[in-house]
């Protein structure tokens, strides 16, 4: 029984992973993206980046999920999107807005005499960027988004609300068949998966001690 469980709750963690992975693949470089809006010099730009984020950050992922998938169809008469694309979407928008304000942070607290030395030595806004502030940013930023990923890896769990099979959707089946035993053993999966996350943003910590 043991070896079923455990088949059948990899099968669910592999749409987790998929979740996960995709998510970040898409929100870390719109978050930079919006970060950028929420900073520009244009007020109209800046005040539209401002406010999604404030919508997204302020209302909860489950209802956005909500939204996402049947909203196309009941407000317009769209086709529903896929379940799984819609997940993809939600959280793709949800941790863009997380990530934007955590780049901003980081970026907004490299000292403006850095930006001032760079151009005293007639580099460019680009290179400034690149070779002076994006890796300050990046050490500033590492326990922040090490909390994101985390807390990413949990609220995959979310998507179950519009029938997406992860990993708990998976232990939960094995209630019907009089065992509870399976839905804490997918805790277990949840702690290797961050126990795994924390042991690399540790590590990446370290290589970035030189900032010291």
């Amino acid at each position: 029984m043991l070896t079923t469980v455990t088949l059948t709750l990899l099968e669910g963690l592999l749409t987790t992973l998929e979740l996960f992975a995709l998510t970040l693949l898409l929100a870390l470089p719109l978050g930079l993206v919006i970060s950028f809006g929420s900073m520009s010099t244009f007020a109209p730009l800046r005040y539209l980046m401002k406010t999604i984020v404030w919508v997204i950050r302020g209302t909860p992922l489950m209802i956005q999920i909500l939204i996402i998938f049947y909203g196309p169809g009941l407000l317009f008469g769209l086709p529903l999107l896929p379940r799984f694309t819609a997940a993809l979407v939600s959280f793709a928008i949800n941790y863009a807005c997380y990530f934007s304000e955590i780049y901003r942070g980081g970026i907004q607290s490299v000292p403006q005499g850095q930006y001032e030395a760079g151009q005293v030595l007639g580099m460019t806004r680009s290179q400034i960027f690149f070779r002076i502030t994006l890796l300050q940013v990046i050490k500033r930023i590492v326990p922040p988004m090490s909390n994101e990923f985390i807390t990413l890896v949990k609220d995959t769990a979310l998507v179950r609300v519009i029938s997406v099979y992860e990993i708990i959707w998976m232990g939960e089946t094995f209630i019907k068949k009089g065992m509870i035993w399976p839905l804490f053993y997918t805790a277990v999966f949840y702690l290797v998966v961050n126990g795994i996350l924390t042991l690399l943003f540790g590590w990446v910590e370290q290589k970035l001690d030189y900032f010291k």
